[in-house]
Formats: structure tokens, C-alpha cells, sequence
């Protein structure tokens, strides 16, 4: 040690603290600043100050792994058998495994850090989680109540150390830093004939300044539909122009609020509004229960509509409403053939309910209403888990239907930028192969030039029997097993509750099958392969 070089500060935690190194470093360093403590000495500390340090050990000691494992982290398990995963974990994990397991990152979080903000009192919203839904928020209040009452409207602040400041966040790397990005053109993919609607969706980065790899997705800000808020706003027998917080109410409505599943909160406004039997009907609602059978068809015209005659206060109204938040979608496109052109693949949602056509927010929006050179907010969500082989040579078997090729079309153009020497094998799969065969042209041109080396087709409205993508992949069992032995890696992007479970079974049963093992063996094989990175899944 040098004369001029101070000592070092001691630390306040021991070896045998239950946190990892990077938490005890983190952990003594924060509490050194709290209590200045330095070469010198320590400062005395006031009764409130041993107070929130108590606070701040107790809640970060709540937030501390209590273990590597999260095996309700599946989206394609219900809620009730993930909780049930979760029994008797500490409460962080419990409000994980209440997540929709996406890690979509359209709260602002994956699941784990979403959790944990909330147990740490970060973060106060509980009806942030867009897969989740109605049945996540009512199952984090339930949780939240765990935490105590003497937590805080809003997020508590927790000290930080002296003289630390926050870097800011690179325009477009978060939902909180969104930029902006110009809508270039949409082309429809299906031929006529075909009944789904999927678009080609491109965007404009060149002044967004904003990065991104394929396995990314690109997040939106969509805007409601016009006509469903006039509905809204004549249900309410309201003025467009009513002032909500130094807005118009119409505005508010189109920018702000979600229209789509009437939440909790809405029923119990109506609850403080009427009397009698529609009093108690609204308190039902409320509590997550469904006395007229018709719950999970109330979005919230429906529900004003169901209560008519309530005329709730506008700004009371528009705060029982959930915030309308950013979709997702995967990337289309590589950087690496235009770092200023973004490429989606959407699909455009519409369905009927009770005489009513019901769409999908954001999707109708970019394949209706958004107009080329309009302008949106937008971000770039890293990927956690999905990417290509850091070795360009690896092989790779992608299992993509519908919207699911979309992160593939991105994977094959990267691979045909960088010349990537590895095989690639595509699974792809929709209705008709007349109407619904999404890129036919370009993947013809990607397999004759080499770079797609194999293409497996599914239609499962050509025949007479239905025939998906893990129907296909038992076909060639054996091709993809040996594609597999020689260290392929495997990604499914899709359908979480449905596709990527099948998909997932009949990759169990391919490796039984060809190689030579027992189911249960089949099935730590596959396990084996997530743990090694060697099977990706962006689902939803």
C-alpha cells in the first residue's frame, strides 16, 4: 500500500452472509456510504437511520436467491400449478411464479425482477404483466398483503451510495427510453383465399439511433382504436373534451388507458355507484368471481354497457383503468443487412363477441391504422435467451409456424451476412399452402442459394386430417436426431400453451426414439439441453 493511497474500507458483512459475492460487494459498499463509513472512522447514526438500514437488510435479504431453480418458469403452465410449485418458497418467489413466465420485458422487467422490485417496494403497480393478465394482478394483491401494511403507496426510496449517479439508459434500450421510429410500408403475406390477415410490417431506424441482434424483439406503443373510444365515451355519456389531467379525455383514452379486459378495479368504482343487485354483481366482479357467466367477455365497453346508466366520474373512470402498455414483437430483420430498416411478421387480431368484433390493440394498428411515415414510440427488448451459437459453424434447427418464423427469417439472413458456416433446418407450418406459405419466395431463394439447407413443410388444413410442425419433425425423427448428436442447437418461437408443448413432446419422444433411451431419460436429455442453451424458446 502506498503512503497517499487510503486504506481499505473493512467489510460489514461476513463471508458466511447468505448472498452471492456480488450482493456482499454491492451490499458492503451501499452500507459503508449509508453509515459514512471510511479509514477514518464511523459516523454516528440516528435512530430513524438504524431504522431503514434494518429495513434495507431485512428487504434485501427477502430478494436473495433461495435457490437456482424456478420450475414454475414455463408459460405454458397454468397459474394454480405454478403456485403450487411455489409453495413455501419466500414471497419473491412466489409473486415470480404469479408472472406469466414470459419474460417479455412489456412491464419494464423480466419476471424475477419484476417480483423482486415489488418485494423490495420499488415498484407499486401490481397490473404491469400484459400475458398475465387479470389473473396475475389478483393473485400479486393477494401476495402483496404479505409484505405489510406499512408499505408505501408508492415506491419506497432506498439510500444510494454517496455520490453515485444512475448512467442514462441509450434512446431506445427500454420501454422507459423509448425513441422514435418511422413506419416505412406493410405487405400482406397471406394470398388471397386465406382466412388469417399477417403482415409484413417495416420500420425506419435511421433516426432512432438504436442498436439491436436478431432474437430481439421490437416494442411498440400502440394507440386505441378511435371508433371503439367514441363507443367508450358515449357509454359514458361523456364530452370528448372533458379535462383529465390537463388532457382531453378522448386523447387519454387513445393514448393512455387499456380498453380490453375490464379490470377489477372498474367493477369496483361501479360497486360505489349502484345499489341493489347490480351492487353486488359489481363487488363479485371485483373479487375475481363470475355470477353471470360472462366475465371473461367484459372488456370495458362491455362492461359499461352491462352497467348501464353509471355515469362514474371521468377522471374516477379513467384511474380504475389500467395503464395501455407496449407490445412486443420479434424482429424479422438482421442488423447486419440493414441496421436502419427493422422487419416484423404480425398477425392481425379480430374475433366476434356478442355481436361485436373485438381487436387486437397494437396489431390492427400497425396492419390498419398506422400510416407510412407516421411515427411511433418504439424500443429494442434484449433477448435473454434466444440467439445464435456463438459459433457461427454450429449447427441450428429452427421450429417456426405462422409468426413464429419471424425471429428465423431474422436468423438465416445474419447467417447468410456473415456466412456463417453452419447448417440450417427450417420447420415451418401454417393452414394452407396455397394461401398461407409466409416468405415462400425468399426461402426458395435462401435454400437454391445454399444457406437454408433444409425446409420441413406442415399445412394443417391441406388434408383431410390435421398436420403440425411436431407431426413433421416425427417424420424425419431420425435426420433431426443425428442433427441434434452432432451438437445442433434447437429454437421454437410461438404458441406457448399449445405448439412449443407439443413441439417440446415430440422432441422427447424423437430422442427416445432414436436415441436410444427411456422416456424419463428422454426427457433429463432435453432438460439437459435448455440448461446448456442448446434449446431456445421464444414464446408467448
Amino acid at each position: 500500500m502506498t503512503q497517499n493511497q487510503p486504506p481499505p474500507i473493512p467489510p460489514l458483512l461476513p463471508e458466511t452472509a447468505p448472498f452471492s459475492p456480488e450482493q456482499r460487494a454491492w451490499l458492503n459498499g451501499f452500507f459503508a456510504g449509508y453509515l459514512g463509513l471510511d479509514a477514518g472512522g464511523i459516523t454516528v447514526v440516528s435512530p430513524e437511520q438504524g431504522a431503514a438500514l434494518f429495513s434495507g437488510i431485512t428487504s434485501f435479504a427477502e430478494a436473495s436467491p433461495d435457490d437456482n431453480e424456478a420450475p414454475w418458469h414455463d408459460p405454458a403452465m397454468s397459474l394454480p400449478d405454478r403456485m403450487k410449485l411455489a409453495e413455501g418458497r419466500p414471497l419473491r418467489r412466489r409473486m415470480m411464479a404469479a408472472m406469466g413466465q414470459q419474460d417479455c420485458g412489456q412491464c419494464g422487467y423480466n419476471c424475477q425482477d419484476y417480483s423482486d422490485a415489488i418485494v423490495l417496494r420499488k415498484e407499486a403497480r401490481l397490473n404491469l404483466c400484459v400475458p398475465g393478465g387479470k389473473e396475475t394482478t389478483r393473485t400479486l394483491k393477494v401476495l402483496h398483503q404479505e409484505l405489510g401494511s406499512t408499505t408505501a403507496a408508492t415506491p419506497a426510496k432506498t439510500p444510494s451510495l454517496a455520490g453515485a449517479t444512475a448512467a442514462p439508459a441509450a434512446p431506445g434500450s427500454s420501454r422507459e427510453s423509448a425513441t422514435e421510429a418511422v413506419f416505412l410500408s406493410r405487405t400482406r403475406l397471406n394470398k388471397p383465399g386465406s382466412g388469417k390477415e399477417t403482415w409484413h410490417i417495416e420500420f425506419d431506424l435511421s433516426a432512432a439511433e438504436m442498436d439491436y441482434r436478431v432474437g430481439d424483439a421490437f416494442g411498440i406503443f400502440p394507440l386505441n382504436e378511435p371508433a371503439l373510444v367514441d363507443a367508450v365515451i358515449a357509454a359514458l355519456r361523456a364530452s370528448a373534451d372533458f379535462p383529465v389531467g390537463g388532457r382531453r379525455l378522448r386523447d387519454v383514452l387513445i393514448e393512455s388507458v387499456s380498453l380490453h379486459s375490464a379490470p377489477d378495479a372498474l367493477f369496483t368504482l361501479f360497486s360505489y355507484l349502484t345499489g341493489g343487485e347490480r351492487r353486488q354483481k359489481a363487488k363479485a366482479l371485483a373479487a375475481g368471481e363470475d355470477p353471470d357467466g360472462d366475465g371473461s367477455t367484459l372488456d370495458v365497453l362491455a362492461a359499461l354497457e352491462k352497467f348501464a346508466g353509471i355515469r362514474p366520474d371521468p377522471e374516477a373512470f379513467i384511474e380504475a383503468l389500467d395503464p395501455l402498455q407496449p407490445r412486443l414483437y420479434s424482429i424479422a430483420s438482421s442488423p447486419h443487412v440493414d441496421p436502419k430498416r427493422i422487419a416484423l411478421c404480425v398477425d392481425a387480431v379480430r374475433y366476434p363477441i356478442n355481436g361485436r368484433t373485438r381487436l387486437g390493440v397494437a396489431s390492427t394498428f400497425l396492419g390498419e391504422r398506422i400510416r407510412p411515415g407516421d411515427k411511433l414510440k418504439v424500443y429494442v427488448q434484449k433477448a435473454q435467451h434466444f440467439s445464435l451459437p456463438a459459433d457461427p459453424s454450429v449447427p441450428i434447427i429452427m421450429i417456426g409456424p405462422g409468426t413464429g418464423i419471424a425471429p428465423f427469417r431474422a436468423f438465416l439472413h445474419e447467417r447468410m451476412a456473415s456466412s456463417a458456416a453452419g447448417r440450417n433446418w427450417l420447420f415451418f407450418g401454417h393452414q394452407h399452402s396455397s394461401y398461407d406459405f409466409f416468405y415462400e419466395d425468399e426461402l426458395s431463394g435462401l435454400k437454391a442459394a445454399g444457406i437454408l439447407t433444409r425446409l420441413s413443410l406442415a399445412w394443417s388444413r391441406d388434408g383431410s386430417e390435421k398436420f403440425y410442425v411436431q407431426d413433421r419433425m416425427r417424420q424425419v425423427g431420425r435426420e433431426l436426431w443425428q442433427w441434434i448428436a452432432e451438437g445442433a442447437h434447437i429454437y421454437v418461437c410461438g404458441d406457448a400453451k399449445r405448439m412449443a408443448r407439443d413441439v417440446e413432446g415430440a422432441l422427447v419422444e424423437i430422442v427416445a426414439a432414436h436415441g436410444a433411451r427411456t422416456t424419463d431419460e428422454a426427457i433429463a436429455f432435453v432438460a439437459n439441453l435448455k440448461k446448456a442453451d442448446r434449446f431456445q424458446q421464444d414464446v408467448y
